[in-house]
């Protein structure tokens, strides 16, 4: 299984990385979703956590023009939000799940994998 992280925190990639290591899980991190849309179509992507705020767009945008590539993976949007409504959107463009960066992120994150 490989896993793309893209999240404009250097931070929070390293420990995303970390976690998704000790799951076994390769994974590579990026902070541009335009990073990740120039790489996409080198590798099978099982899966791609976005946050909703990228160094150079929304992770609502990067969402659309990932559905827009034709691959097929599970996407997770992580987010420091908890609007309903965004919620309910991510969910329209096909997010798998909509998991909340503070408190048990892991836990919720770990029964995708």
């Amino acid at each position: 299984m490989y896993v793309i992280h893209v999240d404009n925190s250097g931070f929070f990639c390293k420990v995303m990385k970390a976690f998704l290591r000790e799951l076994g899980v390769e994974s590579d991190s990026y902070n541009r979703g335009n990073e990740v849309l120039d790489v996409i179509g080198t590798r099978k992507v099982s899966c791609v956590i976005t946050s909703l705020e990228l160094a150079d767009m929304t992770g609502e945008e990067f969402i659309r023009q990932l559905l827009f590539t034709g691959q097929t993976m599970t996407i997770i949007a992580v987010t420091g939000s908890d609007n309903d409504v965004r919620v309910q959107k991510l969910a329209e463009l096909g997010v798998k799940a909509t998991i909340q960066k503070g408190g048990n992120w892991k836990e919720k994150l770990r029964e995708y994998f």
